[in-house]
């Protein structure tokens, strides 16, 4: 399914090319670039599903080359075609309203001043690609909480997501990252998944992780995402069995005062997007229900609880389980987005704050990427300061 959905995907962006480029150029260059781009298009599309395909033995160097390189080319070619379109919805207005006078049929067909559009598109996909990606922002939130004991008044908890360590996310990133947040003085790190995600790195990241436990006042709290399960699972729970990372599996930890932290797995039946197949919903409600039993089961009805998951939609169980906050990941945002809001949002909840009740959800962007590219949703570091209410 996932090869499927990435074929159709990467054919979408070929037709959106092709289509627009007779927009852009007179019919003879057009010919031209439709046989350039076909054949550029046709190639990156057998390289990246034989890849995938053939991903055991592909050497790191080359997929960060290569998936660099492609993600810059393809996505130009989207932005492109969806500046076409844009610009087509226009002119077609306006033609529509102010009946310009007449011109050459011959350009009737084709944009004015048609070179801006892929010189433009090129230039947000380098951006999207070497700049926005690569760039963290810190985003602040307060939390208020009824009953807050005054101990906990201000408490700070950092979040990160989402790192798929790998060819596009580096050892020495991972380390400027945890520096960056120690040095924001949070009392707690909270890691939502997804980071443990390179065989041949994961032993050198825990060990980095591990190395920063003691520069946060009540340490690191990490719970696993659904590409740790792809990534060697019993190797890095061995590895994280040799650390003071608090690695929480279907299980609770008690802070300080009132404060739990919990943390529940990635259910092995979850669906990666929102599905409509009512089975296997039925089938990940009740894991997410199995998973909450046992992490809360130690738990005091009147504590301040704290809830890691890695699927956005624990924030409904944490509502229903009076958690104060429920921090999430899984989604990237959708990786594309404009305003705050997602381009993309095939999930219940894909970006941001969710607020049910009393109980405040997040989900977060993540810090790394499924493919090297991001515009309008960089990566963040997300920070949560407890208020009593």
């Amino acid at each position: 399914m996932f090869i499927l959905l990435v074929a159709l995907l990467l054919g979408a962006v070929m037709a959106i090319a092709l289509v627009s480029i007779r927009y852009l150029f007179s019919e003879h260059i057009a010919k031209r670039f439709y046989r350039i781009f076909a054949l550029a298009d046709l190639t990156f599309i057998v390289i990246i599903l034989g890849g995938w395909w053939l991903r055991a033995f592909v050497p790191q160097w080359f997929v960060s080359f290569f998936g660099n390189v492609a993600s810059v080319f393809l996505t130009a070619q989207l932005i492109c075609g969806v500046l076409v379109i844009c610009a087509l919805i226009a002119r077609f207005f306006y033609r529509k309203f102010h009946k310009p006078t007449k011109f050459d049929p011959a350009r009737r067909k084709m944009l004015a001043h048609g070179i801006i559009y892929p010189f433009l598109s090129l230039a947000m996909s380098l951006y999207g690609n070497r700049i926005e990606k690569n760039y963290d922002v810190e985003n602040f939130y307060d939390v208020t909480i009824k009953n807050l004991p005054p101990e906990l008044e201000n408490f700070r908890i950092a979040q990160i997501s989402d790192l798929h360590l790998g060819a596009y996310f580096s050892l020495e990133r991972l380390e400027s990252l945890l520096q960056r947040i120690a040095d924001a003085k949070p009392d707690i790190l909270a890691i939502t998944g997804d980071i443990f995600d390179d065989v041949g790195m994961n032993p050198a990241a825990i060990k980095i992780v591990d190395a920063f436990t003691d520069k946060f006042k009540h340490g690191i709290y990490y719970i696993h995402g659904n590409h740790e399960h792809f990534r060697g699972i019993r190797a890095i729970e061995a590895g994280l069995a040799q650390t003071k990372i608090h690695w929480l599996i279907n299980r609770s930890e008690n802070v300080t005062s009132k404060l739990f932290i919990v943390g529940v797995d990635y259910p092995s039946r979850a669906p990666v997007t929102s599905t409509a197949d009512k089975e296997r919903e039925n089938l990940f409600i009740a894991a997410r229900r199995n998973f909450m039993d046992k992490a809360l089961e130690n738990v005091p009805d009147d504590a301040i609880k704290i809830l890691l998951a890695h699927h956005p939609e624990f924030i409904d169980d944490g509502a229903e389980r009076n958690c104060s906050l429920t921090l999430t990941g899984h989604t990237h945002g959708s990786q594309f987005g404009i305003f705050g809001i997602p381009l993309f949002p095939v999930f219940k909840y894909t970006r941001g704050v969710v607020k049910i009740g009393d109980s405040f959800g997040y989900v977060h962007v993540g810090n790394g990427s499924w493919f090297p590219f991001r515009l309008g949703c960089p990566p963040e570091i997300a920070y949560f300061t407890l208020k009593a209410k």
